[in-house]
């Protein structure tokens, strides 16, 4: 089966209708949506917005909402015809030939299925005469009409060929319908497909469609049965999204739209559609890149030191040099960082094919990065993920593999760390999803649960990105609100994790060196005495560390963690005990107290 066209509603983007659609038009989209109120707010014509979307290569497949149509009195229904008539003269100078149609919350309207479909069917015999065609679509909160079984009922009565179905998976997933019998209903009475992702939310449907709604593979519905089901039905027309969201409508419209184009093509993928290549397996983490000044980059060197890291080679022809310790590997780069900064400037995976992970990234509209690169260096490739960290696909054992553009120096040491666990990432509020996207349909990783706590400074969401091996995971962490100037002295937080065999014995070590472990206050551990009744050993070894712990069903957790270096980037020891898969996030509120006490009292504060 070929690719479908890809289309998108103008209220999943900001800005204004030529904003919108020059941004739709940038991502890849064959086609658009326009609501109403884009068009109504344009100075544009609808000719002239016809032509500008022929100029930028979009059909205009659907032009909507219509409501409050149908079941009404005689003199309503007079005046609604009226006003469809004015509706087709606007879709005459648009060129398109579809008109959505919402199932009618009107007071006026009546229970009655009979003359809905009467109404319906003069209103489709309008539209045929004008060479166009009704969409009908059972809002989830239409006050008579709220299922898509419902719908097709009248629409089936009505038995007018330029009357159809519009499907939005949105209202049926929202109240809990079964899409399987949408395989039932003919192919050709489905004349469009809505797609919108939404979180598992308990309140009224009609808020939670307004505000939440997110793009495929951004929430919890399962959008590839739906979609399967409508397109094994027959539906031969657009894959179209309509995502109704705060942030969305806020937020760039061009990144945007590129995150539409991501989100449908996973979808695809999902749908055994032509789309990509499968990502390849991966296999951990090939190293962590920081980008540091000269003065902050020479307090991590030393940290890493403490830490049992070894400096193993110098970059030919970079400011960049390595530390490794088993299989961890950190590179510290000093090219570009302004005063006190440090940040994880990249993440390299190992990559079972990394030229075909490069393929993937492009087909998932997220394109090769250009990259300097001097003589006889390896031909890495990276690309961006949306908060601007890169990420690179390596193949370290290859003999042209990237440990070729280092000088050695020294060999690994070996010592209690064997690895890295996982890369913690702060999203801002606004990229938080996105960022989860990318993971998925860039790297294909899988989400875990979403888990959100109370800090210091406000509520933080959690969500972890593992492979099937969980060799490689990446910790998504982002604040629910924006936090005000005065509060955090450590804004958007960034650690790397390293695994360790005994993190108790190498809290020891780190004490007795002077390492810069993060203190933390005797509170925390007369809390813990209370909720886990430890023994009192393993308890005071805790405390005297500064080691930090969690236990779940699946198992125990153990974790300490260095200050900061810089103003946002630090380090941590993690031990996994059983069966344990979390990130022990109770603690983190522990933590972001303790970093900020170390922040503020570095500046006399």
């Amino acid at each position: 089966m070929s690719e479908p066209r890809r289309s998108i509603a103008t209220v999943c983007l900001s800005g204004t209708l030529e904003d919108k659609l020059a941004a739709a038009s940038a991502a890849g989209f064959d086609g658009v949506e326009i609501f109403e109120n884009d068009l109504i707010a344009s100075a544009a014509s609808p000719a002239e917005i016809r032509a500008y979307c022929r100029d930028l290569g979009l059909s205009i497949d659907l032009y909507q909402p219509f409501r409050d149509f149908e079941a009404v009195p005689p003199a309503r229904f007079r005046q609604n015809l009226r006003r469809a008539e004015r509706k087709f003269d606007v879709m005459e100078q648009l060129g398109t030939d579809l008109v959505l149609v919402c199932s009618t919350v009107s007071p006026e309207a009546v229970d009655d299925d009979e003359l809905a479909a009467e109404q319906l069917r003069e209103l489709a015999e309008r539209a045929q005469r004008r060479g166009m065609r009704v969409a009908y679509e059972a809002l989830a909160w239409g006050r008579f009409v709220n299922t898509y079984e419902h719908s097709w009922r009248i629409v089936r009565r009505a038995d007018h060929p330029a009357l159809g179905l519009c499907l939005d998976s949105f209202h049926v997933l929202s109240r809990g319908g079964d899409p399987a019998l949408i395989r039932t209903i003919p192919g050709e009475k489905l004349f469009y497909l809505q797609l919108a992702d939404a979180p598992q939310l308990d309140m009224d449907v009609l808020q939670w469609s307004r505000h939440h709604r997110l793009f495929p593979g951004q929430g919890s519905f399962d959008l590839t049965t739906f979609a399967g089901n409508v397109l094994d039905a027959g539906y031969s027309g657009p894959l179209s999204l309509e995502v109704f969201n705060d942030v969305f409508r806020q937020a760039d419209p061009k990144p945007a739209a590129v995150d539409a184009m991501r989100s449908l093509r996973l979808l695809e993928e999902r749908l055994g559609l032509p789309v990509a290549e499968p990502a390849p397996d991966l296999d951990g983490y090939a190293f962590a890149e920081v980008v540091a000044d000269p003065g902050t980059a020479a307090r991590l060197a030393d940290g890493l030191a403490a830490l049992g890291f070894a400096e193993t080679g110098e970059h030919r022809s970079k400011p960049v040099r390595r530390w490794e310790q088993g299989g961890a590997r950190v590179l510290i780069n000093t090219s570009g960082a302004g005063p006190d900064t440090a940040e994880i400037g990249a993440l390299a995976v190992e990559s079972a094919d990394p030229l075909r992970s490069a393929r993937r990234a492009e087909a998932m509209s997220s394109p090769i990065l250009p990259r300097e690169r001097g003589p006889q260096e390896a031909g890495l490739v990276s690309v961006a993920a949306p908060d601007g960290t890169g990420v690179f696909f390596c193949d370290t054992a290859a003999d042209d593999g990237w440990r070729g553009d280092f000088r050695d120096t020294a060999a690994p040491a070996a010592g209690l760390i064997t690895g890295i666990d996982h890369v913690s990432l702060t999203q801002p509020f606004d990229h938080f999803d996105e960022a989860a996207l990318f993971c998925r349909s860039v790297l294909g990783l899988e989400p875990e649960e979403v888990t959100e706590y109370a800090a210091p400074f406000g509520m933080v969401r959690n969500r972890g990105m593992v492979d099937a091996t969980r060799s490689v995971r990446i910790a998504l962490n982002g604040a629910l609100v924006r936090r005000g100037e005065w509060a955090p002295a450590v804004r958007d937080p960034q650690h790397i994790a390293f695994t360790c065999t005994d993190v108790l014995a190498a809290a020891e070590r780190l004490r007795a060196s002077g390492a810069p472990v993060l203190p933390i206050p005797d509170n925390y551990y007369d809390d813990l005495d209370a909720r886990f009744d430890l023994d009192p050993d393993l308890l005071g070894a805790l405390r005297r560390g500064s080691v930090l712990y969690d236990r779940d069903a699946g198992g125990e957790f153990l974790h300490l963690f260095t200050e900061l270096f810089g103003s946002r980037v630090f380090l941590e020891l993690v031990q996994r005990v059983g069966d344990y898969a979390g990130y022990g996030v109770g603690n983190a509120p522990v933590r972001m107290a303790a970093h900020r006490r170390q922040r503020m009292t570095a500046f006399g504060r």
